[in-house]
């Protein structure tokens, strides 16, 4: 160990690393351990399950309850920070003079409230959050949570422009830096890609025998975007369609059963989804949210075929021009028409190799981390 010593927020547990957020929050902790950082965890959780397997990469973890109730319903302060906010947190962390990584807006009651006075703070930013929840708010159908997500966004926005100035800021964009740049003057912040556990870009040559959309089925805007898929770029093209995810409502499910050429695998294990990717011959993965990374992109890139998003899929991600881009329907059908008579070459399997080996790079990004924070 270096004798650095580190306290990380995080606004879940980090394990298992199964899902976007915690891939990045986990990825980070594995990387800065294996650095000789020694890390002090604290974790917020709804239902206070401990992970030993966290304990291999840490001095010390502290897990506080998430207050799940109408109690953390404010008019001034976001529900997703009211409900972290946690005096034992600031206990623990007034012991000692550690600098503090505060894993999202959502842990960052203790930087609004001063309770850190002149510590070294850095917030990695997930999102642009106040821009996550309008666009929520914008595709989302129950007129309850459609309220909430409205209401959640502007408060977000105040909260965000309330503390741009009081710590470093490290965007998973450079779009989500651009953002807090000229929506709230905020001068220290800085792009840093996100930590993956890809090594080596292991997509396979030649030719696959399926379009795949995967992700998350219960988030709304994933839903969404599979809806607009089918409907109107699958709707009369002949290509093999699979929608796969976690959760997929019985609308979606009965909306796939419509299109003779589509088929939906549901909660599928995490070595399936893999098996999945590696079979896909293009990935098509459109986003309706324009702010933070998609990290079901990096896995179609990194182990998979060919890719095809539209601009808010990609847009200030670093991966731009290896992805096909589309942004209407038919735009879309044609570069599948396109894509799915083209193989994938070792060319493009290299090209990727490049870009894991620079800008997904984890230790030159844990290395680049370390100097915000000392």
């Amino acid at each position: 160990m270096t004798g650095k010593h580190l306290h990380i927020v995080t606004h879940e547990v980090p394990w298992p690393a199964d899902y976007g957020g915690v891939i990045d929050l986990f990825y980070k902790i594995k990387t800065l351990h294996k650095l000789g950082i020694n890390i002090h965890l604290h974790c917020f959780s709804k239902d206070m399950q401990t992970q030993p397997s966290l304990q291999q990469y840490c001095s010390s973890i502290h897990y506080y309850k998430r207050k799940n109730h109408i109690g953390s319903f404010s008019f001034s302060i976001p529900y997703i920070v009211n409900s972290r906010a946690s005096k034992e947190l600031v206990v623990n962390l007034q012991k000692n003079n550690y600098p503090v990584l505060l894993e999202g807006i959502h842990c960052c009651h203790v930087l609004h409230s001063g309770a850190l006075g002149n510590r070294k703070v850095v917030v990695r930013l997930h999102n642009v959050e106040h821009e996550y929840y309008r666009q929520l708010a914008q595709h989302e159908k129950n007129i309850f949570k459609k309220f909430y997500f409205a209401h959640e966004s502007k408060l977000l926005k105040k909260f965000e422009q309330a503390i741009a100035s009081k710590a470093t800021f490290i965007a998973v964009s450079k779009a989500d830096a651009d953002v807090y740049k000229q929506s709230f003057n905020a001068n220290d912040i800085h792009f840093l890609p996100v930590f993956s556990p890809y090594t080596l870009a292991v997509g396979k040559e030649g030719k696959g025998c399926f379009c795949l959309y995967h992700g998350n089925l219960a988030i709304n805007e994933n839903e969404e975007a599979a809806t607009w898929l089918l409907q109107n770029v699958f709707n009369n093209i002949e290509t093999p369609f699979v929608i796969a995810g976690k959760k997929p409502t019985a609308r979606l499910q009965k909306l796939v059963g419509k299109y003779p050429n589509a088929c939906m695998v549901a909660n599928p294990t995490n070595k399936e989804m893999q098996d999945m990717i590696c079979k896909a011959h293009v990935h098509v993965l459109p986003s309706l949210n324009k702010t933070g990374v998609k990290l079901k992109l990096l896995n179609a890139l990194f182990n998979g075929r060919h890719c095809l998003g539209n601009k808010a899929a990609v847009n200030g991600s670093g991966v731009e021009k290896y992805c096909h881009i589309a942004e209407d329907a038919s735009s879309f059908k044609q570069k599948i028409k396109e894509l799915y008579q083209q193989p994938f070459t070792q060319q493009e399997i290299e090209q990727r190799q490049g870009l894991l080996q620079t800008q997904f790079n984890n230790e030159v990004n844990a290395n680049k981390l370390m100097t915000f924070l000392w």
